[in-house]
């Protein structure tokens, strides 16, 4: 008797543990396939990864990406272009990315000198012609640097021109990747060159007068002034910061170029504003660093 109770009472322990074992087991297979679903959805918001090694370039700008007084006065030298260029001492990103021999039939330059945000769009729909795997974006300084501060473009205007353009972009080519580089900082150009009468002598020729005019004047509004410049070039970069950040595909420099501690010996000697070649050179190795980057600057 009392080992058939031991049986029964052995047969219930038994029963009862499998019946655990059944409920865990199902749990388990609950969470997994909850698990499974969750990267799934985590994997198709993920999104397209950015490509650190794009197969053709286009540029587009304004008279820095030209290579404006680079190489003669009031002359672009393209060839010399920190994106696209093709001069040996210069190493443009072009060449960086894709090598001497490919650089100039998979690069295509479309800046102009002069140009303003509000030119970017028929810059980019050129550019996207040739559904490159990534398009380079260098503008703003035209936009803070005007005859006077007064008449710099308006914050909301230049989001509203880099919005339209990057829609514009997309809609063409959907696929391309798009490197900002942030709008320099033009009181740094006031400082390295205002101690010089040679220098004080060419700017007044009228380049940039929101910032330059008056380079020795201690003045509140000459001080006032040239703060405020300042103030919407950060203001410009924090649109770009903003409006790339939307975008999958687009990245910002991170404020890699405001940020730099250019020198005279990188400014032109005819203008004492562009980049000359050593100053060319600065923006593609700060270029080539970010696009080949895993992530993004932070």
């Amino acid at each position: 008797m009392r080992t058939t109770a031991m049986r029964r009472r052995a047969r219930r322990t038994l029963g009862g543990a499998a019946a655990a074992m059944a409920v865990l087991a199902g749990a388990l297979s609950g969470c997994q396939s909850d698990g499974s679903a969750t990267e799934g959805e985590r994997g198709a918001q993920a999104g397209p990864r950015w490509n650190t090694a794009p197969a053709s370039i286009a540029a587009v700008g304004d008279s820095i990406t030209r290579g404006f007084d680079a190489c003669s006065v009031l002359a672009d030298c393209p060839e010399v272009s920190w994106a696209t260029g093709n001069d040996p001492a210069v190493h443009s990103l072009a060449t960086r990315l894709l090598g001497e021999a490919e650089a100039p039939a998979r690069s295509w330059n479309y800046a102009v000198t002069g140009s303003r945000m509000a030119d970017l769009a028929g810059q980019l729909a050129s550019a996207a012609e040739h559904k490159p795997d990534l398009v380079t974006v260098m503008v703003g300084s035209n936009d803070a640097c005007r005859p006077s501060a007064s008449s710099m473009t308006p914050v909301a205007d230049f989001r509203a021109g880099f919005e339209k353009a990057l829609a514009g972009l997309r809609a063409a080519s959907p696929a391309s990747q798009v490197y900002v580089s942030s709008v320099p900082d033009l009181q740094r150009l006031w400082e390295q060159g205002k101690d010089s009468p040679m220098v004080r002598q060419i700017w007044k020729l009228g380049i940039c007068q929101s910032m330059l005019a008056d380079p020795l004047s201690a003045a509140a509004g000459a001080t006032a002034r040239r703060e405020q410049v300042r103030a919407r070039v950060v203001e410009y970069n924090e649109v770009l910061r903003e409006v790339c950040a939307k975008d999958a595909l687009c990245r910002y420099d991170g404020g890699a170029v405001f940020q730099y501690p250019f020198a005279a010996d990188q400014l032109s000697h005819w203008d004492w504003f562009h980049p000359g070649k050593d100053g060319q050179a600065r923006l593609a190795e700060l270029a080539h660093r970010q696009v080949t980057a895993a992530e993004p600057p932070r």
